[in-house]
């Protein structure tokens, strides 16, 4: 189209017509400025939608995603419909993929967690802070029903109970506490108020609060087990603290009973441990002194028996010769009497004189005494005089 103008413009001046002046010349447009311009601007555009188009594209896919944390387990919903049979349908700790809500849906159960539950329809009512503090409320001179909760105990008495529990769901049958039972927390609170009552029937107020109270909550322990088995709830029961008391505007005189009770069972205790200790010393000095007479009785017996085997043989001789055999026995008598004896002088019995017997004992012993003595009055003769002072 230019190069048609700018030819007629150029005939124009060559004067075909010789009327017309000449023209001044047309000055002719930047070479497609615009049309380079557009361009870039229109490949600038592009890139940039497709940079878009890519990053869309890359937070869809990451949007499809999600990951499940290994202190939970996840189960994805479609159409409101878990996905999956069984164990199937439980995700796993790790990275998973769906399609964004509405078309699916993912519910994630914390199963690391411990959970509590508590029942406190026999109990008083009370504030976080006064639990914190384990601060009791003021008694009062009378009972509120409605206001104050309480369990009649088998023999008709007023108690106080509160139980509390701890569990974690169980990550095979978690789905079952989950989508099983439109409130489950509930239901486990009336399982504990059941066991609560359930005790308190079999027990009497002195021994749900005192007497027994092992016994007590072990019955409510058992029973909790008993009803989660049956509902097939899927929990991990970790613990069940159960505390029982006496109303508290008689609080005070369960606690002097109570007190008494202790002491007396102490001192019996104290009692009985005594007697045991005595009547153990006393059968252990019996003991020993029984053995000790068997001991010396034995001996006895063994003596005498020997010493009537020796007369027993001896009877013989004395009969053949009595006189002889006292003398013998006078001889064998003496020579084990005077076994130190050195020498040994019979005199025989005159007429008018009675008979003696001199003996010479441990001579050497004399014969050492007496040269001591001489040889020290040796050394005190050959002694030098000390010197005589001058004044």
């Amino acid at each position: 189209m230019s190069d048609k103008l700018e030819k007629s413009i150029q005939e124009l001046k060559k004067g075909r017509s010789g009327r017309y002046k000449s023209v001044p010349a047309i000055p002719q447009a930047p070479d497609d400025a615009g049309a380079r311009a557009l361009n870039e601007a229109l490949d600038s555009g592009f890139k940039i939608v497709k940079f878009l188009i890519v990053g869309l594209a890359v937070a869809f896919l990451y949007s499809l995603t999600f990951s499940v944390q290994p202190d939970e387990i996840a189960v994805k919903l479609r159409f409101g419909k878990p996905v999956g049979v069984g164990e199937a349908q439980i995700l796993k700790p790790g990275l998973h993929w769906a399609f964004p809500y509405p078309i699916d849906e993912i519910v994630r159960i914390s199963v690391g967690q411990s959970r509590t539950v508590v029942s406190s329809t026999g109990w008083f009512p009370t504030t976080p802070e006064m639990e914190v503090a384990r601060q009791l409320p003021d008694p009062t001179p009378f009972l509120r029903p409605g206001i104050e909760g309480y369990v009649i105990s088998s023999d008709g008495n007023v108690i106080h109970a509160k139980a509390t529990m701890k569990y974690r769901l169980n990550p095979n049958t978690a789905l079952d506490y989950e989508f099983g039972f439109s409130n489950p927390t509930n239901l486990l609170q009336g399982i504990l108020d059941n066991a609560i009552f359930f005790a308190a029937t079999h027990h009497t107020a002195e021994e749900a609060i005192y007497k027994d109270q092992i016994a007590f909550n072990e019955a409510v322990r058992q029973r909790v087990y008993q009803l989660v088995t049956d509902h097939r709830l899927g929990i991990n029961i970790e613990t069940i603290d159960v505390q029982t008391m006496p109303p508290l505007s008689v609080r005070d005189s369960y606690d002097l009973v109570l007190s008494a009770q202790q002491e007396a069972r102490t001192a019996v205790n104290q009692a009985e441990a005594y007697a045991r200790t005595t009547v153990n010393a006393a059968q252990g000095q019996a003991s020993t002194i029984l053995a000790d007479g068997v001991t010396r009785s034995n001996q006895i017996v063994r003596i005498m028996a020997s010493e009537a085997n020796s007369f027993s043989e001896q009877l013989p001789h004395f009969e053949r010769d009595p006189v002889l055999f006292k003398e013998r026995l006078m001889a064998e008598t003496m020579q084990t009497i005077l076994t130190n004896a050195d020498d040994t002088f019979y005199f025989s019995q005159r007429e008018g004189i009675q008979r003696e017997l001199r003996l010479q004992l441990n001579r050497e012993q004399i014969k050492s005494q007496r040269e001591k003595e001489k040889e020290e009055a040796a050394a005190a003769a050959t002694a030098t005089p000390p010197p005589v002072r001058r004044r």
